[in-house]
C-alpha cells in the first residue's frame, strides 16, 4: 500500500509540474495577444496624430506624409493577422492548461483516496491481530 501511495505522491507531483508548465504558456501567449493588441493601437494613434503643419508646406513634406500613413496603416493591418493568430494560440495554450488542471485534480484524488485506504487498512490491522481464538473440543470458540 506504501508503494501505491508514493506512487500516487508522485504522478500528483509531475502533474502539478505540467499544469505549472501550462499555466505558463497560456499566461505568455496571452501576453503576446495583449502586447500585439497595445502596438496596433498605438499605430492607431500615431495615424490620426499625422497632420499637415499649419502654414504653408512643399508637396515633398504633403508626399512624406501620405507615405508614413499608408506604411503606418498597412502596419496596423499587417498586425492584424498576427493577432488573430496569436489569439488562436493563446486560446490553445488555455484550452491545454484547463486539460492539465483537470488531471492535476485527477491525481491529487487518487492520492487522497490511496492514502485514505491506508488509513483505514492500518484501523483495521489492530483489530485483527488481536490475541487468536482458540476452539473448544465441542466446536464452540472462546
Amino acid at each position: 500500500m506504501k508503494n501505491a501511495i508514493q506512487q500516487r505522491a508522485r504522478i500528483a507531483r509531475v502533474r502539478r509540474i505540467q499544469h505549472g508548465l501550462a499555466a505558463s504558456a497560456a499566461a505568455k501567449a496571452a501576453g503576446q495577444v495583449q502586447l500585439l493588441e497595445s502596438n496596433q493601437e498605438k499605430l492607431a494613434r500615431m495615424r490620426g496624430e499625422l497632420r499637415p503643419s499649419a502654414g504653408p508646406s512643399t508637396g515633398a513634406t504633403l508626399a512624406q506624409l501620405g507615405e508614413l500613413a499608408m506604411r503606418l496603416d498597412s502596419a496596423r493591418i499587417g498586425l492584424g493577422r498576427s493577432i488573430d493568430s496569436a489569439r488562436s494560440v493563446a486560446i490553445a495554450r488555455e484550452s491545454e492548461r484547463i486539460s492539465a488542471r483537470r488531471e492535476q485534480e485527477s491525481a491529487e484524488k487518487l492520492q487522497k483516496a490511496a492514502i485514505d485506504a491506508a488509513v483505514a487498512l492500518a484501523e483495521r490491522r489492530p483489530l485483527r491481530s488481536g490475541r487468536p481464538r482458540t476452539r473448544l473440543s465441542d466446536g464452540e470458540t472462546m
